[in-house]
C-alpha cells in the first residue's frame, strides 16, 4: 500500500538521464546501468541494478520496471507503450516533462495551503492546551472545569482524548486514502466519488484530459491501433473515473461510432474538447489536434490546482474560525450558566 514512493524529481532526472542515452544509441542495459549510477535514491539505484539483470535475462523494459514495485503505473503503462511503437526515448522525454510539470504544480499547490493548514494545527494544539488549562484552574479553585467542546473532556487526560481523536481521524481517512488507491478497482470507486466534488472534480478532469492528449497523441504517432491507443491512454490518466469508461469508449468504437461519439458518451470531457476532437477527427488529425491543445490542457490543470489550493485555504480557515467560534460560545455559556445557578 505504501510501495512506488520514488519522488517525482528523482523520476524527472531518471527518465531524461534514460532518453538522452537511448537517444544516441547506448543500448538499454546500459543505459540503465549509468541513469542508475547518476541516481540520488537509494531505491532508485537498486531497482536499476535489477532492471539490468532482468533485461540480460531477455525481459522486456516494462516487466523489469513492474518487478521492482518502486515506478509509478503511468512509467510502466507508457513503457510498455514505447516498447510496442518504438518509441521509448520520446516517450521518456515526456514522462521526464510530465513529471517536472507535476512537481513545479505540487510546490505551488503546498505553497498556497501551508499556510492555513499550519492555523489548523495551530488551532487543534490551542484547543487543547485550552483544556488543560481550565482544568488545571478548576483543580486549583475545587469547581468544575468548563468544558469547551461539551464531550466532557477535561483536564490532560481530557486533551490528549482530543488530540488522539482528532489526529487518528486524519490518520484513518489518509489510510483509507491509501489503501483505496493501492488497487485497480478501489481507486475507481474513490476517484469517481472525487469527481463529482465540484472544484476537486474539475481539477482532475483537467489533469485527465492533459495526460489522454500527451499519451493519445504519442500511441496515434508510433501507429498504435485506435483501440488499443485508447486504452493506453486511458491509463495514463491515473484516473480511475477515466481508466473505468475505457472499455465503454473502445466498445463504442467497435460498434461503428467515432471517437468523438465515444469520448462523449464517457461524460468526462467537456464540449469544447469534444468539438476539438471532432474537428481533428473530421480532417484526419486528432493526434495533432490533441498534440497542440496539450499544452492548453496543462495550463487549464494548473489553473484548476490553484483554483483548489484556494478553496481548500478557506475551507480550512472557516475551520479555524469556527473552532474559535464554538469555544468562544462554549466559554460563554459555561459563565451564563454559573451566573444563573448563583442567582437566587
Amino acid at each position: 500500500m505504501f510501495g512506488r514512493t520514488l519522488p517525482l524529481k528523482s523520476l524527472a532526472i531518471f527518465c531524461r538521464s534514460l532518453s538522452t542515452l537511448l537517444e544516441t544509441g547506448v543500448s538499454a542495459r546500459k543505459a540503465f546501468q549509468v541513469a542508475g549510477e547518476k541516481a540520488s535514491h537509494p531505491a532508485l539505484r537498486r531497482a536499476t541494478f535489477l532492471i539490468r539483470e532482468e533485461i540480460e535475462a531477455g525481459s522486456d523494459i516494462s516487466s523489469a520496471l513492474e518487478n521492482t514495485d518502486v515506478f509509478p503505473d503511468l512509467m510502466i503503462g507508457m513503457v510498455s507503450v514505447a516498447e510496442q511503437t518504438g518509441s521509448l526515448p520520446e516517450i521518456l522525454k515526456g514522462l521526464a516533462d510530465h513529471y517536472e510539470n507535476l512537481l513545479r504544480m505540487r510546490k505551488n499547490f503546498y505553497g498556497a495551503i501551508a499556510w492555513p493548514v499550519f492555523q489548523f494545527v495551530m488551532a487543534i494544539f490551542v484547543i487543547a492546551m485550552l483544556i488543560v488549562l481550565l482544568g488545571w484552574i478548576a483543580d486549583k479553585q475545587g469547581g468544575a472545569a468548563i468544558d469547551v467542546l461539551g464531550w466532557g473532556l477535561t483536564g490532560t487526560k481530557g486533551a490528549l482524548i482530543w488530540l488522539g481523536s482528532v489526529f487518528g481521524t486524519l490518520f484513518a481517512i489518509f489510510l483509507g486514502y491509501k489503501f483505496l488507491r493501492a488497487s485497480l478497482e478501489g481507486q475507481k470507486y474513490l476517484d469517481v466519488l472525487l469527481m463529482r466534488i465540484p472544484v476537486v472534480g474539475r481539477c482532475m478532469q483537467a489533469f485527465g484530459i492533459a495526460r489522454f492528449s500527451w499519451a493519445y497523441h504519442l500511441t496515434q504517432e508510433a501507429g498504435m491501433p485506435v483501440d488499443e491507443s485508447i486504452s493506453a491512454s486511458m491509463r495514463a490518466t491515473n484516473n480511475g473515473a477515466f481508466i473505468a469508461q475505457a472499455p465503454r469508449i473502445i466498445y463504442w468504437i467497435e460498434q461503428g461510432e467515432t471517437v468523438t461519439d465515444a469520448l462523449r458518451e464517457s461524460q468526462l470531457f467537456p464540449k469544447d474538447v469534444i468539438e476539438m476532437v471532432h474537428v481533428g477527427e473530421t480532417s484526419g488529425t486528432v493526434p495533432e489536434m490533441l498534440h497542440r491543445l496539450g499544452p492548453q490542457f496543462e495550463d487549464q490543470a494548473r489553473r484548476s490546482l490553484e483554483t483548489l489550493a484556494g478553496a481548500l485555504g478557506w475551507l480550512v480557515w472557516i475551520v479555524v474560525a469556527g473552532f474559535i467560534i464554538f469555544v468562544v460560545f462554549s466559554i460563554m455559556f459555561w459563565y451564563i450558566g454559573m451566573i444563573q445557578d448563583l442567582l437566587p
